[in-house]
């Protein structure tokens, strides 16, 4: 996909893109509570987000006393953070984090949302992997969060999941699964009193084994998955997952 652009879903999105997704909120605590507990062990290391975007993630995390710095590759998601209180003390490279480079040394890197789900396919999602990896110290943390697949999502049949219910927002997916390109195409529909909106995305899909072998061949292990940031039980009926990956403390064979 020559023609990808990093910054397209960025600037479509960026001045609702908080008002689109209004469960995430609900997990926020959640995952500033495990990431915080994994960057206390390298406390003197900051902390890069790949995807940094309006900063629902980085912000907690500086308020919590972290130092923090970013990748995205739309101007209009880091302005929206910028006007946020602290955004303009987080560090952001505009750029795509499959390659830019943030000065510096990490302790821990973190990719969360299906941003792991490069449209590019698996050689754009190795590069991703890499580049967590160059940036993290030896023994720093890749943490990866991603939606997970049923069987009968995988069948290629369209599967309409309600991924937010509230009193004036409903958010449906339609999503469909083509096995001949490993590709998910999904449409977001998101119901307001006011009206429609309709958000499509392309992603190439990656299961939790596979995430597992890319991090096998870029340098890291996997020390935990859970299904969510609440650290609940990874099962096969899970629907969204954290993996904790551990750069390994000799790399020379991967670089």
């Amino acid at each position: 996909m020559t023609s990808y652009d990093p910054a397209r879903y960025g600037e479509a999105v960026g001045d609702e893109y908080d008002s689109l997704y209004p469960g995430v909120e609900s997990e926020t605590e959640a995952a500033l509570h495990m990431l915080a507990t994994l960057a206390s062990k390298h406390r003197s290391e900051p902390i890069l987000e790949f995807g940094i975007g309006t900063g629902r993630l980085a912000r907690g995390l500086q308020q919590m006393g972290f130092r923090v710095a970013g990748i995205d590759g739309s101007e209009r998601m880091i302005a929206r953070l910028r006007g946020k209180p602290g955004g303009e003390r987080i560090d952001v490279v505009l750029g795509d984090y499959r390659d830019a480079n943030v000065p510096g040394d990490f302790g821990l890197v973190i990719l969360a949302l299906n941003g792991i789900f490069d449209p590019r396919g698996r050689q754009a999602q190795l590069d991703i992997f890499r580049n967590a990896a160059r940036h993290l110290i030896p023994g720093g943390y890749f943490v990866v969060e991603s939606w997970v697949m049923s069987d009968s999502q995988r069948s290629g049949s369209w599967s309409v999941v309600p991924r937010y219910v509230g009193h004036e927002h409903v958010e449906l997916q339609l999503a469909r699964y083509d096995i001949a390109t490993n590709s998910i195409h999904r449409t977001l529909v998101h119901l307001r009193p006011q009206g429609l909106e309709f958000v499509d995305v392309v992603d190439t899909y990656a299961a939790p084994g596979e995430l597992d072998i890319m991090a096998e061949v870029t340098g890291f292990d996997r020390i935990a998955r859970y299904g969510g940031w609440s650290e609940a039980v990874f099962t096969a009926t899970t629907t969204n997952q954290v993996s904790i990956y551990q750069t390994r403390m000799d790399r020379s064979s991967t670089e």
